[in-house]
């Protein structure tokens, strides 16, 4: 089990980079499905609902949020990478702004379980 000890300054940053990544995707997301390119009724923009759920367990430092986060965006990954590819316009544009945000929450979701979990082992 892991420490609930504060977590260290490199930790804290980490941390602070995923959440603001995960945020800009969240607003991402419904600024494209509900404004910038919608498709119709809206509802896609129900797609960012994982990603709010997100929210409360990165704020609290849970190990498993970072964790199943960091599986769980790949299916955003994948939208990207189809609608990069198959829309135009504002669409595509949208898309690949999705991508990149994906690809950077998923690098700081995993350093910070690995510097999380670098802590522990020092710690013990």
């Amino acid at each position: 089990m892991v420490s609930p000890a504060v977590p260290d300054a490199a930790v804290r940053q980490t941390r602070a980079l995923a959440l603001a990544s995960l945020i800009a995707l969240i607003v991402q997301g419904l600024a494209w499905e509900l404004w910038i390119a919608p498709t119709g009724s809206g509802t896609l923009a129900l797609k960012v609902l994982p990603l709010v759920a997100a929210v409360p367990g990165m704020l609290r430092h849970r190990l498993y949020t970072f964790r199943w986060l960091s599986m769980a965006l790949w299916l955003y990954v994948t939208e990207a990478l189809v609608r990069s590819t198959s829309e135009h316009g504002a669409g595509q544009a949208m898309a690949v702004v999705e991508l990149v945000l994906c690809i950077a929450l998923f690098v700081f979701c995993s350093l910070y379980v690995r510097r999380r979990l670098r802590g522990v082992k020092a710690a013990a």
